[in-house]
């Protein structure tokens, strides 16, 4: 399911909601959202070899304080099921790419 690789070549998909979902967001999840978020703010896909420790330690650090942070959150909203999101992104997308 989680495609995005620290070698990938290229941006991997958009950081997406993971709160408030059945079943809950897992690790790999996380991990790829705190990788693409560390992405977008170091203007890198993939970090050069002197910044590559700093790179893996940003993502390592978003990802825990990312995951601290959904087991914190609390809702009185009922859980979203995933594949009704995603039959609504698939959707919009749809109607966003028609020629």
């Amino acid at each position: 399911m989680m495609d995005c690789e620290l070698q990938q070549s290229s941006m991997c998909r958009n950081i997406k909601t993971l709160f408030n979902f059945e079943p809950p967001a897992t690790t790999d999840e996380v991990n790829a959202s705190a990788l693409q978020f560390v992405r977008k703010l170091s203007g890198m896909n993939k970090p050069s070899k002197a910044n590559e420790q700093p790179f893996v330690l940003a993502v390592e650090r978003v990802a825990a304080a990312a995951q601290e942070m959904l087991n914190s959150l609390e809702t009185n909203a009922p859980p979203r099921d995933r594949e009704e999101e995603a039959a609504k992104a698939k959707a919009r997308a749809a109607i966003r790419f028609q020629s």
